[in-house]
């Protein structure tokens, strides 16, 4: 699908919808209680959908209605398994080390660039405790019990990993460690895992750089919990503001949210744009823009929407510690220079980062997704400061983590066809 985004401002209100990265833990830990649980949330997305449909293959019953989603937890553990995790790599890497937990036998079904982003050294850790493990194509089998043990995982590949751990862990007849070595990056995504783990009363010690997790414990359930707004999502829509005099107001956040990504709104002020702050929204509009530098670490999944801004903002961005970057959905750091290009910015590609000289517009242009979410609602943010319409190429990836990302959009004015 191709979408062509009209130039010019966008301004109004967007009310966001649930946290992919939430809603992902919630289910899991809502599929290992002890009782149901009603989980209330606005929007499901592809990725939210994978983790669904393979937790219905473990043995949930998950039915969905407006608004909510109703899980009966799993009972029965299939002999064998199918999983389709799609373009998932946190329904993969999260429900992984799970099957071995379950001793379950499971066919993990990738699909787009999945397969070709890395698994190891957590597939090493998962073989050495028991599991068995082999690729064939797009497809993981798996199999085996997994069994408790001292686990070492790095700190800069991937959270994701060490959070597979916490959830499956827990289940195991035994107790366990994790060592972390290295700079941990993503820690707010570890602090998301351990929130939903403690409202499942699974209990663990943390210490600097290790957990300590005891064996054969249950899930409780909460019977009913909410999932909070996405700010990841919520960024784009906040980098508009950031573009446009009257600027865009976004509902449904919460402030002191676990969610790493609500950095946008320091990031935001520390390039100039004018914030305010109120109850479950932010607002944001523009102000005198200037270049900042920015630890991509912490905040990777900021950096499509950060470097529309910094394309616009006087002076000099520099964009470090994101290397990362080339392990996502497409190499994230060439399709962000490349979509900045495309569309008239000075930018320079680097190993590990990106320098961005900014201009006081932007030509407008075509820009290519490749597939990749993030992108393809970048270079919609970007429309807001162009003086050519832009053109989206492969526009319908939004559908992994925000379907109903382009409404949105066209709701605050600025339309597309």
């Amino acid at each position: 699908m191709t979408r062509i985004c009209k130039p010019g401002e966008r301004t109004g209100c967007v009310h966001i919808p649930a946290s992919k990265s939430i809603a992902h833990r919630l289910l899991i830990c809502a599929a290992l209680s002890k009782g149901p649980v009603t989980l209330h949330l606005d929007g499901l997305s592809r990725d939210i959908l994978a983790t669904i449909d393979c937790l219905r293959a473990l043995g949930a019953e998950i039915t969905a209605a407006p608004g909510a989603l109703y899980v009966q937890p799993i009972q029965n553990v299939p002999e064998a398994a199918v999983l389709r995790v799609g373009e998932s790599g946190s329904t993969l890497r999260f429900l992984l080390p799970l099957v071995g937990a379950l001793g379950a036998k499971a066919a993990f079904k990738m699909q787009g660039r999945l397969p070709a982003r890395p698994l190891h050294p957590l597939d090493r850790e998962l073989i050495a405790h028991g599991m068995a493990l082999r690729r064939s194509g797009e497809t993981l089998y798996a199999e085996g019990q997994l069994q408790p043990g001292a686990y070492t995982l790095p700190g800069d590949v991937s959270s994701q990993y060490i959070s597979g751990l916490l959830f499956a862990l827990p289940l195991l007849k035994g107790p366990s460690t994790i060592t972390v070595t290295g700079e941990l990056q993503s820690a707010a995504y570890l602090n998301m895992t351990e929130s939903a783990l403690l409202q499942a009363h699974i209990s663990f010690k943390k210490a600097c750089n290790s957990y300590q997790i005891p064996g054969r414990q249950r899930y409780f359930s909460p019977g009913c919990c909410t999932v909070e707004g996405d700010w990841s999502n919520a960024a784009f829509f906040l980098c508009m503001g950031a573009l446009a005099g009257p600027g865009v107001c976004v509902f449904g956040l919460d402030r002191s949210s676990a969610q790493g990504d609500r950095a946008i709104v320091e990031l935001l002020q520390q390039f100039g744009a004018e914030v305010l702050l109120q109850h479950d929204r932010v607002a944001v509009r523009q102000g005198k823009l200037r270049g900042i530098t920015i630890d991509a670490g912490p905040i990777p999944d900021l950096i499509p929407a950060l470097s529309v801004v910094a394309a616009l903002a006087c002076g000099e961005t520099r964009i470090g510690n994101a290397a990362r970057l080339r392990l996502k959905e497409s190499d994230r750091l060439q399709t962000t220079a490349a979509m900045l290009a495309s569309l008239g910015a000075d930018v320079q590609e680097l190993p590990d980062g990106l320098v961005i000289r900014g201009k006081s517009r932007l030509t407008g242009g075509t820009v290519d997704a490749c597939n990749d979410h993030r992108i393809a609602m970048a270079a919609a943010t970007a429309a807001c400061a162009c003086e050519n319409p832009v053109t989206v190429l492969q526009a319908q990836c939004v559908e992994k983590s925000y379907p109903r990302f382009w409404e949105d959009f066209e709701a605050l004015g600025g339309g597309t066809k």
